[in-house]
């Protein structure tokens, strides 16, 4: 069967990812308590389940390329996201509390990860196009953005913090 063309450019996410150094970044952040599984991951791809507060996502990715990566997501019922987290996530989990801050008028969020990942603490920032330039917080330490066992989907199945 023929596969139908798509009409539009698919939708992106662009980001760089850096683990975190001190504590400087604590100050003024708004914190929310985020649990997430994986139904799916393969070569790169993942479909996940994300429950925070009362919201809730499922986000199809697809392989991260140069910080770059295929992102589509959509609202579900907070509901149906606990039932899916429960029935198709078991051993794909992923427990943080989530700090959003700005620095240098950017949004970054450092994730506090709990369970056996905790001590790991990683921030993201999304950009608006590859290579953009970016004011660094002193907060940052090594970039891990195309480390592969950074990716949330690979993190999820860690029984522990990835080795520095």
């Amino acid at each position: 069967m023929p596969q139908p063309e798509p009409s539009a450019p698919a939708p992106v996410e662009i980001e760089r990812k850096f683990l975190v150094v001190g504590d400087e970044w604590r100050q003024g952040a708004e914190v929310e308590q985020i649990s997430q599984g994986y139904v799916a991951i393969q070569d790169g791809c993942s479909v996940r389940v994300r429950l925070r507060a009362q919201e809730a996502f499922l986000t199809i990715k697809g392989p991260p390329k140069d910080g770059m990566r295929a992102e589509f997501e959509y609202s579900i019922p907070v509901d149906h996201a606990a039932l899916m987290l429960h029935q198709f996530c078991t051993g794909r989990m992923i427990a943080k509390r989530r700090h959003s801050l700005d620095h240098g008028g950017r949004l970054w969020t450092v994730d506090e990860f709990e369970g056996p990942l905790a001590g790991l603490l990683m921030a993201e920032v999304e950009l608006d196009q590859v290579g953009q330039a970016i004011l660094l917080p002193p907060w940052v330490g090594r970039e891990v953005t195309d480390d592969p066992r950074y990716l949330n989907s690979a993190l999820s199945t860690a029984t522990a913090p990835p080795a520095l």
